[in-house]
């Protein structure tokens, strides 16, 4: 029966957006967590006082007691189609793997996920608007930039970022490639991480892997979605028709443990430097 339940959910979930949600909810909340380990007091101070706007949002459903509740508060409002579908497009801007990749493409009037991460950051910012609608900003944000790190949002291949390529983990059906991207792989990543992913980087890890522009992350995104697809195929994907069913191995699995734990990485610590200059600007 739970099965059952599950599995509908799952189709429902599609209906209601092209792209189902990416990370999981361990995922989301591993980004948020590793950005509040690494922003500045200040941010810290500023966005417990967002907090206490809660009930303006009114989604008594979906709390946003903490930064980790924020960061999943996007997928939530899922439920609620009649008030939020007009914020599901706003999760992805997927171009295909096998085309030259463009950040202003599938971006109408700022309807993809670089455009709402730069509406976010503008909103949280202005002190000037109502607290509920700048906590709305940061939950956004904190969302959006992870989504921006999940390869299969930035990347696909005629195929709603993947979520119509039949997937299957050994014996565990996961309904698709994106699922399972959301799933397993970011659940491998985070928990085998060593040290863990979520604490305090040094000077010269934050160097090395936060930085880069909007346009840059969505780049290295469908870089990565690229080779997934190479991997999961045995081929281009550029070469002839997708397969009916791959079989994502724990080979597989352990291959892209190391890219998905920097993407994680890279998310939360790029988030950390957002929410300093919308919060807490030197």
């Amino acid at each position: 029966m739970i099965r059952a339940v599950s599995v509908v959910f799952a189709a429902a979930a599609l209906l209601f957006s092209p792209v189902a949600m990416a990370w999981g909810e361990y995922g989301h909340h591993t980004v948020a967590s590793v950005a509040w380990e690494n922003v500045r007091p200040q941010t810290r101070i500023a966005v417990r006082q967002l907090l206490k706007a809660e009930k303006g949002l009114a989604t008594p459903g979906c709390r946003v007691r903490s930064i980790e509740e924020a960061g999943y508060w996007p997928d939530c409002i899922r439920s609620q189609s009649w008030r939020f579908a007009y914020t599901f497009p706003w999760h992805y801007q997927t171009e295909p793997v096998c085309k030259a990749y463009d950040v202003k493409a599938n971006c109408a009037n700022g309807n993809c996920v670089t455009g709402q991460i730069e509406r976010s950051r503008k909103v949280l910012a202005d002190k000037s608007l109502p607290a509920a609608e700048r906590l709305q900003a940061l939950a956004f944000l904190v969302h959006f930039t992870g989504d921006l790190h999940m390869p299969l949002h930035s990347g696909d291949n005629y195929d709603l970022g993947g979520n119509q390529v039949k997937a299957t983990y050994g014996e565990a059906p996961v309904w698709n490639l994106h699922s399972l991207w959301d799933g397993q792989q970011a659940e491998r990543s985070i928990s085998s991480a060593q040290p863990p992913l979520v604490r305090r980087y040094s000077a010269q890890e934050r160097a090395a892997l936060a930085g880069g522009t909007l346009a840059d992350w969505g780049r290295e995104s469908w870089d990565l979605a690229r080779r997934v697809y190479t991997r999961a195929f045995g081929r281009s994907p550029c070469d002839g028709k997708a397969p009916e069913k791959i079989v994502w191995t724990n080979e597989m699995i352990a291959e892209f443990v190391p890219e998905g734990q920097r993407r994680i990485s890279q998310a939360g610590l790029r988030l950390a430097d957002l929410l300093d200059e919308a919060l807490a600007p030197r």
